[in-house]
Formats: structure tokens, C-alpha cells, sequence
């Protein structure tokens, strides 16, 4: 009795948390499974289900089965290896996550094209409903959509500052910003990151609110060989941002900005004085850092351009990047820069980088710094050359992100066979993406949305 009221207190949550709940319970052997809704957007969603051990002896091995209608199909999954047989799934653990002790838990998740949930669900053979494997459908809600929002993120959040280590809006509400960021505008393969149309579709589509505008600075082509061009296309992205009603992330992408100060002094200044009274506005004066002192080389840029951009803009935020390509945030927590609304950058990669470098953000907030990840992905820290991408490890760092009010905008914006390259050959200029998605792009939209 005591299992079968755990059961149904977990059901019961599951409703509750938006989706739609499967169990599973035989006597001795069973494992229990409950179905949950973590991410909905109308027409799929972000499923997860858990496996516990509710058994008085460890089990070595779970498998889970069901059936989804055939108007939706399941397009990536993690922490278990997926097979599939028309509308039916199965679900069997992978070599870490299949030995349970008595009362243990695990999960695997996935993502669904369409709104139909779990049914015919089985757990190591016994029925999700207890007893046999069922002979019909059982009765499940579908997932709960969200409550509308009305108007576009500016219009909803306005101005935006710095409270405590998150980032608050005009009401004083905390706010998590979720986007994308651009290829290096001079390496792009299109002009993607600059169209309005794509930035709208993006917005509605996507519910994108954040748009990084990742100006090369240092290559052959990029802003020091060529200024025009450069501050152009950024000013052209900035300019849409207002238009949709997103916030732009103007971005100095460079790896050894300390050798080009001045320029990044004269740049922000500038642009500063003619954007900064624009709520849409965030400045990132150093996208990555190299292994260099935070004390001597980085902190003392960082002054230089705060200063010059405070000179115009008191108020809009400035995201400020860390030694070691800004993983080295506890470095920065040690000695921050002085000022107001300055926030500081945490890039990871979920192939090279785990929960060490999730223990340095952790350091640096209970130190008191803001974060805002304005790079990441699925992939290796090359961005997945190799093409593979790390889920279970990528939803670690999604989890870790929400916890903590942490904005991210992913990379990247254009076509090629990187695991971060969100496009495949093909996709317009304009938008329309829903069929052209590539590499962890499925993953990176079901977390925005």
C-alpha cells in the first residue's frame, strides 16, 4: 500500500506540473515511471521520465515502451538508447544510469513534433497502470500550454539592471533571457543574423528575446581590417532588435581585445552615445580572454571601456568577459570591477565542460557576481567539429541556468556541419527554420521556447 500512495502523489505532482503522468507498479521486480512535461510550445514539447526503483532489492537493467499518436514523433532523446518501430518507443538504459538500488531514481528525456503524449506504457514489461501491459489506450490530459504573454520582450521587461547576482526588469521581477547568438559577422555564411524577418520569425516562433551580435575584431575582414562593414552590419542588427522588440548583445569578439584598446574604447564610446538610451542594449566589451592575468591585463581593460561607455550610458547592462575563454569567473569574483549593472561572462561547451566549471559559477555567485553565459553549446569547445552532441550534460547546464536567473544566448546563427551551427543547407535568409533545423539547434529552441 505504501508504494501504490507513493504512485499516486507523483501522478498527481506530474499534473500538476504540466504534464501528463505513467506509472508502473508490479510486486518485487517493477520499477515505477512517471511522465512529466518540462518545456511546451504549442506544437511539441521537452518530455522527461523518471524511473524509480521502488523495490526492496537493487535492479540492474529498466526498460520503458509506449506509444505516442501518429501525428507526433519523438526527434531527439538522452540518457537512454532510443528505438523505434513506427509510433512505438523503446526506451532501454544506457551503461551508467541501469543499476538502481532499492528506492533510486533516474531519467531520460526527449523531444516531440506534435502534442500527443504517452500511451500502451510499460515499465520491464508490466503495465503503467499496474498488472498486465494494457490492451487500450489509457486516458491523459494533454500538455498544459503556457499562459499567454502580450507584447514583445521589450515591451514586457523594459529597462533592465543588475539586482543581487541575477538580472531584474522594470517591475523589479527577475528575468531570464534566452536567445542566440550570430556566427563571426565576418565569417558568416549569410546574412542570417542581420534580416528582421528571421529576427521576427525567431522572436514568435522561437520566443527568442535576446539576439548576440558577435563582431569579429582581430581575423583578415573583421572590424580592425575593416570598420565600415563591421560597425554596419552590428548597427543594422541593433536597429532590428528595436524594431522586434528583442534585446541585441553588441559584442567585441576578440580573444586579445588588450592589445586593441583604444579601439574598443572609441568603438563603445560611440556607440554608446547614440544607442545607449535604448533599453534593447547590452554591451559585451571582451568576448573571450586567453590564459592571461585578470589583475593586470583584463580588469584594467574592462575599467577603460566601462568608463567610456558610462560616460554616455549609465544604465544598460555590460557583460564583461573572463580569463581562460571567460570560464575563470571565480578569478574575476576575487577583484570585480567597480561599477553598477556589470555583469560577467561563463562560455561552456557540454562535451569539454561538466560540473567543475559549473563549481566556478557557483564560487562566483556566492560571491556576489551576476553571470550571463553568452556563448554555449551542445558540442565540444570547438563547437563540435566532430559533429557529436552531449544532451544529458547540455540539460545539466540548463537546469544549473534556471536555478540561478542565468540569461544565455547559444551559439550559433548559420549553416555549416558543426554541432552549433543551428541551420542546414537551405534555410532562407528570412526565417521559415522549422524544417531546417540542424545539430543542437532542436535542443537549444525547446529550451528558449
Amino acid at each position: 500500500m505504501r508504494t501504490l500512495r507513493l504512485v499516486t502523489t507523483l501522478a498527481v505532482a506530474g499534473l500538476l506540473a504540466g504534464g501528463a503522468a505513467v506509472v508502473a507498479a508490479t510486486p518485487a521486480s517493477a520499477a515505477t515511471a512517471v511522465f512529466s512535461v518540462t518545456n511546451n510550445w504549442g506544437n511539441g514539447y521537452q518530455g522527461q521520465v523518471t524511473v524509480t526503483n521502488d523495490t526492496s532489492a537493487p535492479i540492474s537493467s529498466w526498460r520503458v515502451e509506449f506509444d505516442l499518436p501518429s501525428s507526433s514523433t519523438i526527434t531527439q532523446s538522452w540518457n537512454a538508447q532510443q528505438t523505434t518501430s513506427g509510433s512505438h518507443y523503446t526506451f532501454a538504459n544506457v551503461s551508467w544510469n541501469g543499476n538502481l538500488a532499492a528506492g533510486a531514481s533516474t531519467s531520460f528525456g526527449f523531444l516531440v513534433n506534435g502534442t500527443g503524449t504517452p500511451v500502451n506504457c510499460t515499465v520491464n514489461g508490466a503495465g503503467c497502470a499496474g498488472g498486465p501491459p494494457p490492451t487500450t489506450p489509457p486516458t491523459t490530459p494533454p500538455p498544459t500550454t503556457p499562459p499567454p504573454t502580450t507584447g514583445t520582450p521589450v515591451e514586457r521587461h523594459g529597462q533592465l539592471r543588475v539586482c543581487g547576482t541575477t538580472m531584474c526588469d522594470k517591475s523589479g521581477a527577475r528575468v531570464q533571457l534566452r536567445g542566440i547568438s550570430s556566427m563571426w559577422l565576418n565569417w558568416e555564411t549569410a546574412p542570417y543574423a542581420e534580416n528582421l524577418s528571421a529576427l521576427r520569425w525567431m522572436r514568435d516562433n522561437w520566443n527568442l528575446q535576446v539576439i548576440r551580435a558577435a563582431m569579429g575584431v582581430e581575423p583578415a575582414g573583421a572590424y580592425l581590417s575593416d570598420p565600415a562593414k563591421a560597425r554596419a552590419q552590428v548597427e543594422t542588427i541593433i536597429n532590428n532588435a528595436v524594431t522586434a522588440g528583442v534585446y541585441v548583445i553588441v559584442d567585441w569578439h576578440a580573444h586579445e581585445a588588450q592589445n586593441n584598446q583604444s579601439q574598443a574604447v572609441a568603438f563603445f564610446g560611440d556607440l554608446a552615445r547614440r544607442y545607449g538610451n535604448l533599453p534593447n542594449v547590452i554591451w559585451e566589451p571582451y568576448n573571450e580572454p586567453l590564459q592571461v592575468s585578470w589583475t593586470t591585463v583584463i580588469k584594467p581593460y574592462h575599467q577603460a571601456v566601462v568608463s567610456a561607455i558610462r560616460a554616455a550610458d549609465p544604465d544598460n547592462i555590460i557583460v564583461l568577459g573572463t580569463p581562460t575563454w571567460s570560464q575563470d569567473v571565480d578569478v574575476a569574483a576575487a577583484s570585480p570591477v567597480t561599477g553598477t549593472n556589470l555583469m560577467y561572462t561563463l562560455h561552456f561547451y557540454s562535451c569539454t565542460h561538466g560540473s567543475s566549471l559549473r563549481a566556478k559559477g557557483d564560487a562566483a555567485i556566492r560571491a556576489g557576481l551576476a553571470l550571463f553565459v553568452t556563448e554555449w553549446g551542445a558540442s565540444n569547445a570547438d563547437g563540435g567539429l566532430d559533429g557529436r552532441a552531449c544532451l544529458p550534460e547540455a540539460q545539466s547546464w540548463i537546469d544549473w541556468m534556471k536555478a540561478n536567473g542565468i540569461s544565455w544566448t547559444a551559439w550559433k546563427l548559420d549553416v555549416g556541419t558543426d554541432t552549433t551551427n543551428l541551420l542546414s543547407p537551405g534555410a532562407p535568409v528570412t526565417g521559415g527554420w522549422t524544417n531546417y533545423l540542424h545539430g543542437h539547434a532542436p535542443f537549444v529552441v525547446a529550451n528558449m521556447r
